[in-house]
């Protein structure tokens, strides 16, 4: 059974309470069109499988690994088209915020603020986070256990916000790569609170000489597959009509066409573990 944080942020779609709920989108705001169309295909596959769905899109990419890199179209206009989406699709929204300042202003658009896994010890930014009453996704690091992102949530808790998310997006290993450990699920699920696993994201291989990092998208069903067998509560899958041209994580994102199939098997093997 999900929160009543999650259930509130649900109330108006109509969906089966023993699924997980999906948290989706490209992983940046390209365009109107390009956020518009993402969210109207995954919001009908969800409705159809009986899936919560929050649309996700960061308005800002900070954490680039060039500086030649696209960061976004500006930071009014990017909230205003997660904004447009929500009230479009009656959808929840979440996007990134990468420093303090940012979260106010963040949280008058969007229904939860997410915190970067190379973030997730900034204890100012956490606090802030928590500050807006907005339910708050925090990235396990790639450099933290499951066990430790306890201190993560405390952080959170005792600035008064008990509408806490843990995500887990892979551990370092090695200089250009990542490997999940599925212990770290029920760790941070023991700290009394929902996980999700960002099956895109944990499949990056970071610290390429190019400037642009890469990944193993080919591998997005068995990351998936294996998390909802493990139990987590959410599953987090940036998704693009064409990676191949995609201005962020194009190397790790799953093509919108293959995301109805897989939905279909997640949906199926949660139904076999619940």
């Amino acid at each position: 059974m999900l929160p009543n944080y999650l259930q509130d942020l649900f109330k108006q779609q109509d969906y089966d309470q023993k699924n997980f709920f999906l948290i989706a989108g490209p992983c940046v705001v390209e365009g109107e069109e390009l956020v518009m169309e993402v969210a109207d295909k995954v919001a009908a596959i969800c409705k159809r499988l009986g899936i919560p769905y929050i649309f996700k899109a960061s308005y800002r990419k900070a954490n680039r690994t060039s500086a030649s890199s696209f960061t976004g179209l500006g930071d009014e206009l990017g909230l205003g088209l997660i904004q447009k989406v929500g009230t479009t699709f009656n959808l929840p929204t979440i996007t990134d915020v990468h420093a303090h300042d940012e979260c106010a202003e963040a949280a008058k658009f969007v229904d939860a603020l997410q915190i970067p896994a190379f973030l997730c010890r900034q204890t100012d930014l956490l606090l802030s986070a928590a500050a807006t009453g907005k339910i708050v996704n925090v990235k396990k690091g790639q450099f933290v256990s499951g066990d430790a992102m306890k201190f993560a949530v405390e952080k959170i808790r005792k600035a008064g916000n008990d509408k806490v998310m843990l995500t887990e997006r892979g551990t370092t290993f090695g200089y250009q790569d990542l490997v999940v450990d599925y212990r770290n699920i029920p760790a941070m699920q023991a700290h009394g609170v929902p996980v999700v696993m960002d099956c895109t994201h944990s499949l990056q291989q970071p610290n390429q000489t190019s400037g642009v990092t890469g990944g193993n998208p080919q591998l997005i069903g068995t990351i998936s597959k294996a998390a909802i067998a493990t139990g987590v509560e959410g599953l987090f899958i940036e998704t693009h009509p064409n990676p191949a041209v995609a201005k962020s994580d194009g190397a790790n994102m799953l093509p919108l066409h293959l995301l109805e199939n897989l939905l279909e098997q997640l949906v199926r093997i949660r139904q076999a573990v619940v």
